[in-house]
Parts: C-alpha cells; sequence; structure tokens
C-alpha cells in the first residue's frame, strides 16, 4: 500500500493524501481506539475541531487539534456525514473548520463514521439498533450449537458476561423504537423473523411500553429456551394484559401443550368460539373474568354493575356455567383462555 501512495503521488498530491488518509483510519480501527481516540486523531488529522455524536445515548464528543477538548462554543459544521449500523443512523461526525471545506474533508468524514460505527459495533449498541436477522436467529434457535451462539452474541454487541433477555413483541411500533423503551440504556437489538418481533436485551422495563404492544418475556438463562417462552407467554396477552412474564404464567402454560383439537371439541372452549361472535359478549366475559367481581367489571365497562350482573347472568346460561360461584368462573377463565391459543 505504501509503495502504491508513493507512484500515485508522482501523479497526483490529492490522491497521495486520500490514500493516506484511508491508511490513517484503517490502523485506528485495527488498533481498536475508543471514540474519544478517533475524534481526537481526526482533529489533528484536519487540523480544526472535530465531533462524534452517538444518538442513542446523547453523548457527543468535540475534540480540538492539540488533541484537548474543544473549550469553544461549538460553530456549525463545516461538513458533516452520518454514522450508520445496520441499515440505521446511528449518530453523526462533523468537522468546525473555520473556512470552506478541505479538498479531503468529505473522504476524512466518511473514514471517521466507519470507524465509528466499527467501535459501536464492538463494544455495544447506540442504544438500539436493527440487527440482521440470521444473527438474531443463530442466537434464539434451538439448533444453535454454543460456540455459534456465542460468536452471534458478540456480533451482536453483547459483552460475554452480560445476560440476555429475550422478548417477543407484536406491535405497529418500529421494533428498535420498542427496544429503545424497554431497555433505553444498555445494549439491545431487534429484528422480525417471521411474524414475531425478537428483542434481545441485557435489561426489560416493561412499564415503559406504549399501548398497543403485546409483549411475552422469557424467563431462561439460555436464549434459544427463553425464546420459546417468551414466544408462549406473547400467545397468554389479551388487551386487558398486553405484557406477560413466562415465570408468571405458573400452570398455566401447560395450556399451551394442550393439542389445538383437543382444545376445539373441549365443550367449554367450543361454547366460547360461539360466544364470540357477539364481541359485545365476548368483551364483558373477558372483563369479568379478568376483574373478578361484577363492581370490577363495571367500572372497566363504564356500566352499571347491575346491568353487568344481568350480561353476565345470560353469558352464563349460554356457557352453561354459573359465572357467580368460583368453580363456573374458573371453567370460563380456563376456557376463553384455551380459545385464545387457537391459531386462528
Amino acid at each position: 500500500m505504501e509503495a502504491l501512495a508513493v507512484r500515485l503521488s508522482q501523479l497526483d498530491a490529492q490522491v497521495e493524501g486520500a490514500i493516506r488518509v484511508v491508511m490513517f483510519y484503517d490502523t485506528l480501527i485495527r488498533r481498536r481506539v475508543d471514540l474519544t481516540a478517533l475524534a481526537r486523531a481526526s482533529a489533528a488529522l484536519a487540523e480544526c475541531v472535530a465531533g462524534v455524536r452517538i444518538h442513542g445515548t446523547g453523548r457527543t464528543i468535540r475534540r480540538a487539534p492539540d488533541g484537548g477538548e474543544a473549550s469553544a462554543p461549538p460553530r456549525p459544521p463545516s461538513s458533516m456525514a452520518p454514522v450508520t449500523l445496520d441499515e440505521e443512523e446511528i449518530g453523526t461526525v462533523w468537522l468546525e473548520r473555520p473556512g470552506p471545506p478541505g479538498p479531503l474533508d468529505e473522504l476524512l468524514l466518511e473514514r471517521l463514521a466507519i470507524a465509528v460505527a466499527a467501535v459501536v459495533e464492538r463494544y455495544g449498541p447506540a442504544r438500539t439498533t436493527l440487527a440482521d436477522p440470521a444473527l438474531v436467529e443463530l442466537v434464539v434457535s434451538a439448533d444453535s450449537d454454543e460456540a455459534s451462539r456465542a460468536r452471534a452474541l458478540r456480533l451482536l454487541g453483547f459483552a460475554a458476561d452480560l445476560p440476555v433477555r429475550v422478548v417477543a413483541v407484536r406491535s405497529r411500533l418500529p421494533l428498535d423504537r420498542i427496544g429503545g423503551l424497554l431497555c433505553p440504556a444498555r445494549p439491545v437489538k431487534a429484528a422480525l423473523l417471521a411474524d414475531v418481533g425478537v428483542i434481545l436485551a441485557t435489561t426489560v422495563d416493561p412499564a415503559r411500553l406504549p399501548a398497543g404492544v403485546r409483549a411475552g418475556i422469557g424467563a431462561a438463562d439460555s436464549p434459544d429456551r427463553s425464546w420459546r417462552e417468551a414466544r408462549t407467554a406473547l400467545r397468554f396477552t389479551t388487551p386487558h394484559q398486553p405484557v406477560v412474564h413466562y415465570d408468571g404464567l405458573g400452570a398455566l402454560a401447560l395450556l399451551a401443550q394442550v393439542p389445538q383439537d383437543a382444545a376445539r371439541e373441549n365443550a367449554d372452549v367450543a361454547a366460547v368460539d360461539r360466544l364470540a361472535r357477539n364481541p359485545g359478549d365476548l368483551e364483558t366475559l373477558d372483563t369479568y373474568c379478568a376483574a373478578g367481581s361484577l363492581r370490577r367489571a363495571a367500572d372497566v365497562l363504564h356500566l352499571h354493575h347491575s346491568s353487568v350482573a344481568r350480561r353476565v347472568e345470560q353469558i352464563g346460561k349460554t356457557l352453561g356455567v354459573d359465572l357467580t360461584e368460583p368453580a363456573g368462573l374458573l371453567r370460563a377463565r380456563l376456557a376463553l383462555t384455551a380459545w385464545r391459543l387457537l391459531d386462528e
């Protein structure tokens, strides 16, 4: 490469400069420098203030040509470039040159952006990055060996000593936004597998999820088992309970293993299926089963408790069970849950 640079320099000094810029950043990447060192080296090379900003964390680094922090107030960038990772813009790099951009500023920023993306990928994503579905599938597949799974996690930006939680999601919102809400300050990756969103995160805060998101959260330490648990938990979600932890299901998780044909042939499940043709009755039954009492159900439905009592009595006759009795309510809850688990 150096010999080629010498030959080209005899033809065009700008070509030599361009090759030296490329070699400069290739060396920095090989040395695995951090973001601060990249900004410092870029400022020295450009002989002006250089900046790096990572959107997800809000971190901004500005370095002066002497290597120290830029003390002067930021001036409008003379040139800037986006930092992209997995086809998502995760940050920005720029130069604050007093005059017009230099002839090699565009190339310098292009190489700086590539180097910043490499650092972010190596040491963890900037809050959240849409991931390669193939890598995510390697992590959660039961057919993957441990070496392949560990390598995929490393390529996704997860450190070897960090636990990984798996969340199965259904939502119209972008997966990267959901991932950022679930895990706002630590590594997180998201991808779509078939029709289910997969989120891999080191921590999970489901209380931050917006309305309309259904999420099942796995409990196992192994990502492949946790993915199976998360998908099962997702099947148990309802409008009244949009987030379900697998370890909170307990014995209810066994219902997910009931063969579909056996569930359909059950008299109680078949009765709920007939009831579901009337959305109002289904909503009343669902609300009553979730609330456990007529008054609480009436509060949720914004109806007088006597009106709800009449509805519940009629629904009980349709189902053939007394919903005011504990045994009848239990049968209705199990039948409603089993009906929801049927494949549409």
